[in-house]
């Protein structure tokens, strides 16, 4: 392993072995304003503090990958050759700069892996208690909603986001998206016009995980911190979040990304499945559920919603 030291106004070739020790790769380290930032080759390009950390695909390989999605090719599933890890891996890229899988020491980016993983794998799921491998094994087996009940447009963002002449705005992707709204802003976000051509969203494994991982990175509603941020514990709960039983960590993200369709209601099915994935990803992935915390941190089951009120579009 050759190693650089970074100097104010120097770039720096550090060159270091892989995770697995069988190959080497270059990271770039540089300073700016006296902070360290590096650069990591296609996976982490971009100049960043993040990027000086491991990347997801040293810390987590196709082997986990397969572990944690074993059933998603099975012959019943229904996204039978669609997702798969360099999808994933590729996705990621565009948004380890920015702290995805890069934040904290190994524990933690290891941690977010699988609580992000967590969440696609229980709302893609075709498990079910008698299902072969058990229930949590079948993660990955949709990429759509087979049976939509509706178109989801909604003529009020008529102006903003209008609805598209035959466009069908149901559930897709990894994290499903719904509704024309919610379509257009992460299509504006991700450079992809979603709000004529939702369809992209199931025809592209890659564009699928991007929309999902753009999702739990973002601040989608106004007072509510990112998922990322409440998880890795850039988050500081106000007054009012800590009366309301608002506190870093899982709980935190399923508030954000379900509300009370999931938080407040105590230990209820819809919130100890997910919950479950998070634990199970957490152990193939040899970290251990025991790192996932307290009872108050892991759920949601005491916490009020963010924004309490019957289930929301952006909440779908």
């Amino acid at each position: 392993m050759k190693k650089g030291l970074c100097f104010l106004g120097i770039l720096v070739v550090v060159m270091v072995m892989s995770v697995n020790g069988d190959s080497s790769k270059e990271i770039l380290v540089k300073k700016v304003k006296g902070h360290k930032v590096c650069s990591q080759g296609w996976e982490c390009k971009q100049w960043s503090k993040y990027c000086c950390n491991q990347t997801i695909s040293d810390l987590f390989q196709v082997y986990q990958f397969e572990d944690l999605f074993s059933k998603r090719n099975s012959p019943v599933a229904h996204a039978v050759g669609f997702w798969d890890y360099q999808s994933f891996i590729t996705a990621a890229a565009l948004f380890e700069p920015l702290g995805f899988g890069t934040t904290g020491g190994k524990l933690m980016q290891m941690k977010e892996i699988a609580a992000f993983l967590g969440h696609v794998g229980s709302k893609t799921s075709c498990g079910y208690g008698v299902a072969t491998g058990g229930p949590l094994a079948w993660g990955l087996c949709y990429n759509r909603e087979l049976s939509p009940s509706q178109s989801y447009c909604d003529d009020s963002y008529k102006y903003t986001y209008p609805c598209s002449p035959g466009a069908e705005y149901y559930g897709r992707g990894a994290l499903p998206i719904y509704w024309n709204v919610n379509y257009g802003a992460t299509g504006e976000a991700l450079k992809v016009d979603l709000l004529n051509h939702p369809e992209y969203i199931e025809q592209n494994a890659t564009l699928a995980f991007q929309a999902a991982i753009w999702r739990w990175m973002t601040e989608i509603k106004k007072g509510q911190p990112s998922s990322h941020d409440a998880f890795v514990g850039n988050w500081e709960p106000t007054k009012n979040d800590t009366l309301a039983k608002r506190t870093p960590g899982f709980g935190a993200t399923m508030n954000i990304l379900y509300g009370e369709m999931v938080c407040g209601q105590g230990d209820i099915d819809a919130m100890n499945n997910i919950v479950s994935h998070y634990q199970y990803y957490l152990d193939l992935m040899g970290v251990g559920r025991e790192q996932a915390g307290p009872h108050d941190v892991l759920t949601c089951a005491e916490q009020k919603a963010f924004n309490p009120a019957t289930a929301s579009k952006d909440d779908s």
